[in-house]
């Protein structure tokens, strides 16, 4: 498997090779074809803009960081990184897809791209807006800053039937294969699930394992006694139509918005809140990284930092391919008209 072969080393020191240095190793992710600082002729203050507005937004409402993270997961794992999900037209665009429910950031993104249409019109696309923004808002929450090369382009499609993304109630080996066929390996899955240190999830994708784990008509047996108690009271029996609460993916870290190694932690207690987190305990590959993580976050920073810019670089688009949207809700044909 690659990155984990000779066991003499930490895995993750294995896993960090240099982006720049071998990046035509064998192994290694191919060559994007994206450029650092891609706008530095056509719009040079275009990544100080991003940056400045991030920080301006984060200010007031941290958990802008989940919600842009999890914007780019759904994004670049359905066509690519093309800012796809952004999209507002058509009668069932990507954004009202079943498992797209509770998606946010939109705003600010929008945001974003209003401040750059009016010093550079035409140059910056939305989907690297996207990447940009949320690079700089997981650096507020203490995630590591990570390179993002630029020069993606938008794509012109968003259909909700195209939307893959899996259940949070499946097998890590599903997962794994899920991710596998993006280009990702088993260390990016472990590192990005890593993630859900912030955030919320509906109760609806929870109590499966609170109430009828696996049709049984009781809970997960491997859930820890507290944690099952806490999430009942907070996720109790509904019926359809009625509220549906919402909690937090890391009681820990995730009422304050920051990136931590505690996810990790609270795995090996058995206090993972999705199926998905706990199943990492169950794979030879996830619970060795899910023990290092745990045992310090440098490891997991690092690791986490090459697995975002890996996810970052899925299928874009370059060169002649797509647009540069004027509005990231609208391609440019359906704003003229």
């Amino acid at each position: 498997m690659r990155r984990m072969k000779c066991m003499a080393l930490p895995l993750v020191a294995l896993a960090l090779l240099s982006l720049f240095l071998i990046a035509d190793a064998a192994g290694a992710p191919p060559k994007p074809r994206l450029q650092w600082h891609h706008y530095r002729n056509s719009c040079r203050y275009a990544e100080v803009y991003v940056r400045h507005q991030v920080e301006e937004f984060w200010k007031n409402d941290k958990s802008i960081t989940p919600k842009l993270a999890r914007l780019v997961y759904s994004d670049c794992f359905v066509h690519g990184c093309d800012a796809s999900i952004l999209l507002d037209e058509g009668a069932n665009p990507e954004k009202k897809a079943l498992q797209n429910q509770g998606l946010g950031g939109f705003i600010l993104i929008d945001k974003i791209k209003t401040v750059l249409e009016s010093r550079c019109p035409g140059v910056v696309s939305c989907a690297d807006i996207l990447q940009l923004a949320a690079r700089d808002a997981l650096k507020l929450a203490g995630a590591p800053g990570y390179p993002v090369f630029t020069g993606r382009r938008d794509g012109m499609k968003s259909d909700a039937a195209s939307v893959d993304l899996p259940s949070p109630s499946i097998t890590w080996q599903q997962a794994l294969s899920y991710f596998e066929s993006k280009g990702l390996d088993v260390l990016d899955m472990t590192t990005l699930l890593g993630a859900h240190s912030m955030g919320k999830t509906h109760c609806r994708y929870v109590v499966d394992r609170l109430y009828n784990y696996n049709g049984s008509g009781k809970p997960d047996p491997s859930m820890n006694a507290t944690l099952l108690n806490t999430l009942r009271n907070l996720c109790p029996p509904r019926k359809k139509g009625e509220h549906d609460p919402s909690v937090y993916l890391d009681p820990e870290s995730g009422p304050h918005y920051s990136f931590s190694e505690s996810y990790y932690k609270r795995i090996l207690r058995h206090e993972a809140v999705l199926e998905i987190d706990q199943q990492l305990l169950y794979g030879n590959d996830t619970v060795q990284i899910t023990e290092e993580f745990a045992a310090g976050i440098e490891d997991f920073r690092r690791a986490f930092a090459e697995s975002m810019y890996k996810m970052g670089n899925i299928d874009v688009l370059t060169g002649n391919e797509g647009e540069i949207r004027q509005n990231c809700r609208y391609t440019n044909k359906a704003k003229s008209k």
